[in-house]
């Protein structure tokens, strides 16, 4: 999952730009965050972003900009751990932030 959302960060962050991925918790919930300063997502974009083939730029193909089902896959594995994933953007050159947050598991002790 992580390693999804920083490979899409620095893919879509000019070499000056920034990646920052950032971690915390309390003892109900762990968020994971990646926050960049590259292209930015349209508003448009953000309702699709986590379905099958889905990709903001349709003229990308495989071999420029990936398969369209990495986000699909972070989302299910972080479906199947009970948790949620979210993304934000503010629109294009604004960059984007995704946000994970799995329960820690702690109330099942």
């Amino acid at each position: 999952m992580l390693g999804n959302l920083l490979d899409n960060a620095l893919r879509h962050t000019p070499p000056h730009g920034r990646v920052t991925p950032t971690a915390g918790g309390g003892n109900e919930s762990v968020t994971i965050e990646v926050a960049d300063t590259g292209d930015g997502i349209s508003p448009e974009h953000l309702p699709h972003l986590f379905e099958r083939f889905y990709r903001v730029d349709a003229a990308r193909d495989r071999e420029h900009g990936g398969s369209g089902i990495g986000l699909a896959i972070a989302k299910a594995l972080v479906k199947a751990q009970s948790g949620h994933i979210t993304a934000g953007s503010n629109g294009p050159g604004t960059g984007s932030t995704f946000t994970i947050t799995l329960p820690t598991g702690r109330d099942r002790l």
